[in-house]
């Protein structure tokens, strides 16, 4: 489910010619998952980049204006295009997350937006090691 652009082709220090992508998908797991109506869990799901109309068009909004803490609601709901088999991604729905859920998505949108990346460093409890995971998801123990 990723989806790349390809940019224009640009030569690399004056050295022949190279095409770079930009992936604009991003697979992540919730921690908990969404619970729908009939009681199925939806946990995988895809966030797409932000635009700056992402971020602009909230701030319009009449939930917005009269609660600014539901600026997230409206943000992530804009740029979530899925939940499990959910593809109807709204507000209410992102309404109806855990709250650990949500933590996650407004975490993992500040990764890959602000920072252009879903890798973090971490440091495990046990021996001290440091190394850094993917939070786009993916099973435990894969690379």
């Amino acid at each position: 489910m990723r989806r790349t652009v390809q940019t224009p082709e640009r030569p690399p220090n004056g050295q022949g010619e190279s095409r770079d992508t930009l992936r604009t998908e991003f697979a992540f797991e919730l921690p908990r998952g969404y619970v729908d109506d009939s009681g199925t869990v939806h946990r995988s799901g895809v966030m797409r980049l932000a635009t700056a109309r992402d971020e602009l068009v909230p701030l319009r909004d009449d939930r917005v204006r009269e609660n600014s803490a539901y600026l997230s609601v409206v943000l992530i709901a804009r740029v979530v295009t899925r939940i499990g088999a959910v593809d109807d991604v709204h507000p209410g729905i992102i309404e109806d997350l855990f709250a650990s859920d949500l933590a996650f998505l407004q975490d993992f949108y500040r990764r890959i937006n602000a920072e252009g990346h879903t890798r973090a460093a971490v440091t495990c409890p046990s021996c001290q090691e440091e190394f850094a995971v993917d939070l786009a998801g993916g099973r435990l123990g894969e690379s």
